[in-house]
Parts: C-alpha cells; sequence; structure tokens
C-alpha cells in the first residue's frame, strides 16, 4: 500500500484527499520509484478544477512531475536500476501518471539521471519548466543572439526558465509581472527589463526599450484581454507563443493587427517536444549541459510537507510565489 493523493469531485484545494491504495508492479516499459519530491504545476490545479485540457475520472490521481529512487523495474526499462536517483519529464496523462504518491509507477522513457549536484527538490523543479522553454523558444521561435523577447507570467518556474534560457543564447528578456513587487527579484534573476503588465505605458515602455522595433518573440501562458498588448508590442514578422490559459476572461483576436504586422500567433504545448522522442532526447540533453554549467538553475519558491498538499495547492493559486513550488516526503534527505 502506498499513500496517494487523488479527488473525486472538481473544486479548490479542498477536495484533495490523501488515500491508501494498492501499488502495482511496473508494466514492462515501466519504473517504480519512491517519490522524495514533488514540483507543483499550475495545469495540476486546472485539472483538480475542471479547467484542463484532460478531464478526470474519478477518484482521480494527478501530478506531473517528481524526483526519487528507483525501487522496481519493468523487464524492458532499459538502463534503470534499483537504487538509481531520478527525475521525470511530464508524461502525457496528468492522472494516469499521477505523481502526487510516496510510490509511482511511471514510464521509463520519460525518467531521467539528473546531475548529482541537485537535491531531489530541486531535481523535482526542473523539467516542465525547462523543457517547456526551450521547445518553445528554441526549438519553435529559433531565438537569436541579441534579439528581444518579451516573457509575460515571468516570476513563474516556467518564465524564470525562458529568462534564462534566454541569456544563454544571448538574447535580451524583458520580463513582464502583474505588479511591481517583484521587479528586483526579476532584474537579479536574470531579466534585462521588467515591465508590469498593469502600467499604462506599457506599450510605450516596450517601444522604448527595443528602439521602436518591438518584440520578435513574445512567450505567454495567460492569453485573456492582455493578448492584444502582446500584439501591439510585437515586432513586424513577430511570432506569439501562447502556452497556457490562466486568464479566465476571452482572448481577442485582433485580426487587423496580427495581418498589419504579418504575426505569427501560435499555441504551444510541451506534449510537442515531450512526444517525438528525437526531440525529448534533444531537451534532456540541453537542460543536462544546462544544469551542470550553472547556467539553469531552478528557483524554489517554497517548499510543504506531503500532508501539506491543500495548502500547497492554495498558495500556487495565489500566484505570489517566486519560482517553483515543491512538496517534499518525509522521508527525503
Amino acid at each position: 500500500m502506498t499513500r496517494v493523493v487523488r479527488f473525486s469531485q472538481y473544486g479548490g484545494p479542498e477536495v484533495l484527499r490523501i488515500d491508501d491504495i494498492e501499488v502495482p508492479a511496473p508494466g514492462p516499459d515501466e519504473v517504480r520509484i519512491s517519490v522524495k519530491a514533488i514540483g507543483l504545476n499550475r495545469a495540476e490545479s486546472m485539472f483538480r478544477s475542471g479547467q484542463y485540457l484532460e478531464q478526470a475520472e474519478f477518484p482521480s490521481r494527478l501530478g506531473y512531475e517528481a524526483a526519487g529512487i528507483v525501487e522496481a523495474v519493468g523487464a524492458r526499462a532499459g538502463e534503470f536500476a534499483v537504487g538509481d536517483i531520478v527525475s521525470l519529464v511530464p508524461p502525457i496523462s496528468i492522472a494516469q501518471w499521477g505523481t502526487y504518491a510516496e510510490l509511482a509507477v511511471l514510464p521509463a522513457a520519460m525518467l531521467v539521471k539528473h546531475p548529482a549536484s541537485l537535491s531531489f527538490a530541486e531535481a523535482s523543479a526542473v523539467w516542465m519548466q525547462y523543457v517547456t522553454a526551450w521547445g518553445a523558444l528554441i526549438q519553435v521561435a529559433a531565438l537569436q543572439p541579441g534579439e528581444f523577447v518579451l516573457i509575460t507570467a515571468a516570476s513563474s518556474s516556467v518564465g524564470l526558465a525562458a529568462i534564462q534560457i534566454a541569456n544563454q543564447v544571448g538574447a535580451i528578456p524583458i520580463a513582464v509581472s502583474r505588479t511591481a513587487a517583484k521587479h528586483e527579484q526579476l532584474l537579479a534573476a536574470g531579466a534585462a527589463h521588467v515591465l508590469t503588465s498593469e502600467q499604462a505605458d506599457f506599450n510605450r515602455q516596450v517601444e522604448r526599450i527595443t528602439s521602436g522595433q518591438g518584440a520578435r518573440v513574445i512567450f505567454d501562458p495567460v492569453g485573456g484581454p492582455f493578448l492584444e498588448q502582446l500584439v501591439d508590442a510585437a515586432a513586424r514578422g513577430g511570432i506569439i507563443l501562447v502556452y497556457g490559459a490562466l486568464s479566465s476572461e476571452p482572448s481577442p483576436f485582433p485580426l487587423f493587427k496580427v495581418l498589419s504586422k504579418s504575426l505569427t500567433l501560435r499555441g504551444y504545448l510541451l506534449h510537442e517536444i515531450t512526444s517525438r522522442p528525437e526531440l525529448l532526447e534533444a531537451g534532456k540533453a540541453y537542460v543536462i549541459a544546462g544544469l551542470e554549467a550553472g547556467t539553469l538553475r531552478p528557483v524554489i519558491a517554497r517548499t510543504f510537507a506531503f500532508e501539506q498538499i491543500v495548502d500547497a495547492h492554495r498558495y500556487l493559486e495565489a500566484g505570489d510565489q517566486f519560482g517553483k513550488v515543491v512538496v517534499t516526503l518525509e522521508s527525503a534527505p
């Protein structure tokens, strides 16, 4: 038996429960790990509340990320052996491979032997953010040295990862936050410029920073009414990558502005990368190299105990964190 977090109806954080369930043996292509830390994502909050791409089948598990120790392997688990320290690249299903658990059976193809310098908490805060940002900025947008990239929700784990990757490339990251409260933190995290989405002269400031050109690449997980301002901030021939829907309001499509600037407005999902083995392996290699070189550094906002999962989700949804929210299990060092 193992303890897992599940929910039996859509709702707020309070619907999460810790249940005892049987632990299955890993299938041929699977690995079972003893979970030491879990990285939380807004996707899990949206899934729990019924606002995500995947629908729950109750009682439902949830969770995309984890780090821990291999304790059983399937017949085709390849390079993994009992005792290996591993972390998880988010698989296709948030429920089937739910990581909110003491023991989790996971697809071997999505596991990584991360650098030994990382703690379990840090390792659980790596793969969603860095592979998401790498896939969008490097694979899709082909971000180049000297180019401006505008990053909204910049204090999120993916936003901070995007800032780090932009700096690796030699691009110029413009961080956007809702308020000025995180201005200094974002500068310290590597942003070349920091703007707030609430400031009245937002587009004038983008124009000033970019010498009137606008940002060639815009990376946005919010959508909603602010999308029209992002179109205004984009350079002619630029690309706006929308990878989330955090805003509950409709997202306008300013057709004539998009046409007049010859813009690409593109939806983007992490699974575009993880569903293609060659891109998945390239993403893993890129992130590991950056972690080993120290140019990629996961930022942890706060940690919670496994028993505090409801509080952890409340904190996640408040939106005040800077970096990743992590849940640790009592047995983790």
